[in-house]
């Protein structure tokens, strides 16, 4: 039985990770204990999240995302460690895409989310892996799952109350990833030894409209679909007013809902060379069907 050192074991994607990949034998770290690695697998999943309220403090990312993941490699080039894992984020590269994103793509992040997980990648990058070490920084999209209670729940309680989707005119797509998707890929990582160290994308491999998902919504709770196609002037003129008089629905609020976001995959799914066990229709019904059974 492998033995694995993890952070983060408490999270979203620790918990999952724990669940699924049942075969292995996990050390939980605590939060500011001492890192000691005696394992032969890292997984480096302790961070800061992205605050969209935009409530805390810029330090905080730093110090989590930045500075103890520093502190984590470090301890990683030291031991007896075969394997180091780490997750970053596609927003450690750039908010606003204006190509589809590959691992080639420039970094540009503007928030200090983005910012302090560049960073970390830039100092792991900057280290030279010793012979019969494995490292690879992973960049996922959104990522969804039973028990997520991100973007994808808010749309599920607007339609769940019979609320129409006002901005149907805008044919936007982006790209998600499952939970049963980066589980697996993560397990791969683990067992294949010859899969090169780097850094690698991840993604489902279709991307999908929000009004697709409004459908697949809809379909879920047995709902009539309902998506006003209402002129996009008529709803940045509002976004506007938005902004001055504090409503809702404001510029910046628009641009998230209604942005293109795609995410390539072709890099770690060429890597690992089997295909992923969940489509992202299916990964999203999956997510679905757990709200409501909770």
């Amino acid at each position: 039985m492998k033995e694995v050192f993890i952070t983060g074991s408490s999270g979203f994607v620790g918990s999952n990770l724990i669940s699924k990949l049942s075969d292995f034998n996990f050390f939980k770290h605590k939060k500011n204990s001492l890192i000691e690695i005696k394992q032969e697998i890292v997984l480096h999943l302790a961070g800061k999240a992205h605050d969209l309220k935009k409530i805390s403090n810029e330090s905080i990312y730093y110090n989590v995302n930045t500075e103890l993941t520093k502190r984590v490699f470090d301890n990683f080039l030291e031991s007896e460690a075969k394997v180091f894992i780490t997750i970053s984020s596609v927003k450690a590269v750039a908010d606003d895409l204006k190509s589809i994103l590959k691992e080639d793509y420039i970094p540009k992040p503007t928030t200090h989310y983005g910012k302090s997980k560049l960073l970390a990648e830039e100092y792991i990058l900057s280290k030279k892996i010793p012979n019969g070490k494995r490292v690879y920084i992973l960049r996922p999209c959104m990522i969804h799952g039973p028990g997520n209670k991100g973007n994808l729940n808010l749309l599920y309680k607007l339609v769940g109350k019979g609320l129409p989707w006002p901005l149907g005119s805008f044919n936007n797509e982006r790209s998600f990833c499952s939970i049963d998707n980066l589980c697996f890929i993560i397990n791969e990582l683990i067992e294949n030894n010859n899969v090169p160290s780097g850094v690698y994308n991840v993604a489902d491999d279709e991307p999908l409209s929000t009004n697709m998902i409004i459908e697949l919504i809809s379909n879920s709770l047995n709902k009539k679909i309902k998506i006003w196609r209402i002129p996009k002037i008529i709803i940045k003129i509002v976004a506007y007013f938005g902004d001055l008089f504090k409503l809702p629905l404001n510029t910046e609020r628009l641009k998230k809902l209604t942005e293109t976001y795609i995410v390539c995959n072709s890099k770690i799914k060429l890597a690992i060379n089997k295909p992923l066990p969940l489509n992202s229709k299916d990964g999203i019904i999956k997510t679905l069907n757990s709200f409501l059974n909770s």
